[in-house]
């Protein structure tokens, strides 16, 4: 009986609760379907803010840089060839691939020994030919002297005529003597010619000795500047390249044995385009002496030294545009070698009442977004007079300093949404 009662309750509480969660399911139900029927009700709409990086404009004078890539290049190589065919018959200690010479300093000797045989010959044939010149010359004073004895015995002969002609006109004379002074004055006048063509003999015999004197000390120059040629010396210090010759090997004539480079005397080459070049004359289209930074990247380590730059190339080159410029390194600088690939830094004229801001700052439109009144962004057109690297210089007649803009426009952002802006160094939070 006990048990059937239990049971009983039992079964009335659940049919209870289950009463309890039916009535409640269909209020919920209920309230659902009035607030679906209902619709939405009025809500209040809010303005959305965007946030994004400010920046305060500072128009100054600035500097543009302008960065090209170029090729450093020897200014000053030398290239050490064979001036005759020959055997090397000694090198250098220092002719060697890289070595520093000094000016002066022995690289490459041929065997001399027929370069030697024949300014020695040479100089025996100026030795003969001087002592034949000094034979016609003495040659040519005794001559003279001759010269002089007979044209003294005309004269005696003329006057000795002159006083047997005196006589013979006093009535005194013979024919037989004047006849006799007569043939011996023609006589004199015969030996005076036959002496003044000996003499002119004489003088041209010293003419040509004195000529192949000068032939045989011709080539005995020429002799000895072949001689000089068997020795290559360093005309400048630098440094050596290309190095081929060897001990004992044969080279012929005009045969490159090595290079030689002076490592004070380099040269960066680098194009740039006819814009930038403009930007690098004066009124008058003439090249100024702007300053120049050449950078050297070394595995991590950058090698910057200074430059000048000097000239501009001569032509443009075939399928190329722009100009071809050239700055001088500076020589006490170090580091660099011909054929190096640079980075080049050449500082611009400057220019006057500009800002330099990040290129991200400026739309495609050339226009910035201004912080307006109640933070509300304005656009505003700007000039954009360079590029560099990721910023960009730019002039605006209408901005005044101290104005703040985007530093990152986004597609987001546009003229008159509400801004908070981020200022550099302010707090972040909200």
């Amino acid at each position: 009986m006990r048990f059937l009662t239990r049971s009983l309750t039992g079964l009335f509480l659940l049919a209870l609760t289950l009463g309890l969660l039916a009535a409640a399911g269909y209020a919920i139900s209920a309230a659902l379907a009035a607030r679906a029927a209902k619709g939405p009700g009025p809500g209040m709409a809010r303005e959305r803010v965007f946030a994004a990086n400010v920046l305060a404009l500072d128009f100054r004078q600035i500097t543009p840089e302008l960065t090209a890539y170029g090729e450093v290049r020897a200014a000053r190589r030398l290239e050490l060839r064979a001036a005759a065919a020959g055997t090397v018959a000694e090198l250098a200690p220092e002719f060697a691939e890289g070595a520093q010479v000094a000016a002066g300093t022995l690289l490459v000797r041929l065997d001399p020994a027929e370069a030697r045989a024949a300014r020695d010959s040479a100089a025996a044939t100026v030795s003969e030919a001087e002592a034949a010149l000094a034979l016609a010359r003495r040659t040519v004073e005794i001559a003279g002297d001759d010269l002089a004895a007979v044209v003294r015995q005309a004269e005696l002969r003329g006057l000795a005529l002159e006083r047997q002609r005196a006589i013979d006109a006093r009535g005194i004379g013979r024919a037989v003597d004047t006849e006799a002074a007569e043939l011996a004055q023609s006589a004199a006048d015969q030996a005076v010619l036959s002496k003044r063509s000996a003499l002119s003999s004489a003088e041209a015999a010293r003419d040509q000795a004195e000529t192949a004197l000068a032939r045989a000390r011709i080539a005995l120059s020429e002799a000895e500047r072949r001689l000089a040629e068997t020795e290559i010396r360093a005309e400048f210090a630098g440094q050596l390249a290309n190095v081929s010759a060897v001990r004992g090997g044969l080279v012929s004539t005009n045969e490159m044995l090595g290079e030689l480079i002076d490592p004070r005397a380099l040269e960066v080459a680098f194009r740039v385009s006819n814009a930038q070049f403009a930007r690098l004359t004066d009124a008058a289209g003439v090249l100024i002496p702007a300053d120049v930074r050449v950078r050297l990247d070394l595995q991590g380590r950058a090698l910057e030294l200074p430059a000048r730059l000097v000239r501009v190339g001569a032509e443009t080159g075939e399928g190329l545009a722009g100009r071809l410029l050239f700055a001088q390194v500076d020589p006490g600088a170090a580091g660099l070698r011909p054929g190096d690939f640079v980075t080049v830094h050449l500082s611009e004229p400057p220019l006057e009442n500009v800002a330099e801001v990040p290129a991200a700052a400026v739309g495609g439109d050339g226009k910035v977004l201004l912080l307006g009144p109640e933070d509300r962004l304005v656009e505003a057109p700007v000039e954009i007079l360079r590029r560099q690297g990721d910023a960009v210089i730019i002039r605006a007649a209408g901005l005044a300093p101290g104005q703040e803009i985007v530093a990152e426009r986004t597609p987001l952002l546009g003229a008159g949404l509400k801004l908070r802006p981020m200022r550099p160094g302010a707090p972040t939070g909200g």
